[in-house]
């Protein structure tokens, strides 16, 4: 990976802004419609001049049970969502990251909560396992990833026409050692799907922590509102600068958060103040 002064003059090379975006729905068990939902909504971001478009978590399906999206869990390269995620790249000439969705794990009652990018063409060019798992038992509210879905092990960034991108989910946002793995990135994308309890308190206050932390931007985009399930997302999709400024934001429904993204600024904040190379690492005894 490369290290802090090699990534600062590779973004200072790169110093045309562009726009990013980030989709927010409140998807329900029909993966169909929820297809055609995020169609709806890619296609005002682009619109709105985006070239890179973020979706949010388990975007295809929000099911009414934890194992309706076992029932539609795909195979890696095959499958109505994989093909949807390429031909809506290809088609609007895009970045696209797949916010998360579900793929067949070791087991055959589990899925992979992944996360796929696709690039302009349509190629899938990565691919990132969501690792932290969600548990929350809080008054009637309770939560057990683990019990459908099968974490990964691998921290996930991939080179792009926009620098380095950082790949997490959700929960993992929680996980500041996560981001740090990652070395240096320019993006930090998070599809999200966090509960209003958790949400209301946590959310804003951890995605502006992350971009603070890393110097870098970050696209939060969430499932925000009420869902046919009963269950209740934070919403509040987000766009945050190095600085931890929030650029745009979405509280609640269906819509797009746009904002751009600006290489030479990213590269002056750096040099300024050059906290990433002043990490001192530390072990217990």
């Amino acid at each position: 990976m490369a290290d802090g002064n090699s990534t600062q003059k590779r973004i200072a090379a790169q110093s045309s802004a562009f726009k990013v975006a980030a989709i927010q729905m409140a998807s329900g068990p029909n993966v169909m419609g929820n297809l055609s939902e995020a169609r709806r909504l890619i296609a005002k971001a682009v619109e709105q001049g985006a070239r890179l478009v973020v979706l949010p978590e388990f975007f295809a399906i929000m099911g009414m049970t934890d194992q309706d999206k076992v029932a539609v869990r795909e195979q890696p390269g095959q499958g109505q969502i994989q093909t949807f995620l390429s031909e809506i790249a290809r088609q609007n000439q895009i970045w696209l990251v797949g916010g998360s969705i579900p793929l067949v794990a070791s087991t055959p009652d589990k899925v992979r909560n992944t996360c796929l990018v696709f690039n302009e063409n349509g190629e899938q060019v990565a691919r990132y396992d969501k690792i932290h798992l969600f548990n929350l038992e809080l008054g009637n509210e309770k939560y057990q990833e683990a019990n459908t879905i099968e974490p990964g092990n691998q921290v996930v960034v991939v080179d792009s026409p926009f620098g380095r991108i950082g790949l997490a989910v959700c929960y993992d946002l929680r996980f500041p050692e996560l981001f740090r793995a990652m070395k240096n990135v320019d993006i930090i994308v998070l599809p999200s799907a966090f509960t209003e309890t958790t949400g209301k308190m946590h959310w804003e206050v951890l995605v502006r922590a992350r971009a603070v932390e890393n110097l870098a931007y970050v696209i939060a985009a969430a499932q925000g509102g009420y869902h046919v399930n009963g269950r209740e997302t934070h919403g509040n999709s987000m766009i945050v600068d190095p600085w931890g400024r929030v650029l745009d934001r979405l509280p609640r429904g269906s819509g797009v958060v746009v904002a751009e993204v600006n290489p030479s600024y990213q590269a002056s904040l750096r040099a300024s103040l050059p906290a990433l190379t002043h990490r001192v690492l530390f072990s217990c005894a």
